[in-house]
């Protein structure tokens, strides 16, 4: 299941298209899911993350997997050891 974070990021990775009505050959925006648009937003956040706690703990990838939305209900630690 997807973390709120990612899933605001899978919306957010939503790139505008052009379409064609097959009933009227007439051309109309639409969106599409683009995936370098999201692998690049996923990079961005977890890059920001890290900025956020540098120094504040020895384990920046817990950090960053909180950030994230992971290991909320059973601890980043355990979360990351599945």
């Amino acid at each position: 299941m997807m973390s709120k974070r990612i899933l605001e990021l899978y919306r957010q990775a939503q790139v505008p298209d052009t379409a064609i009505d097959p009933s009227n050959n007439m051309p109309y925006e639409t969106a599409r899911f683009s995936a370098d648009k999201f692998a690049e937003l996923i990079v961005k956040a977890c890059a920001d993350a890290a900025d956020m706690y540098e120094g504040k703990s020895d384990y920046v990838g817990d950090c960053v997997a909180e950030y994230m939305g992971y290991g909320e209900e059973e601890g980043v630690a355990e979360w990351r050891a599945k």
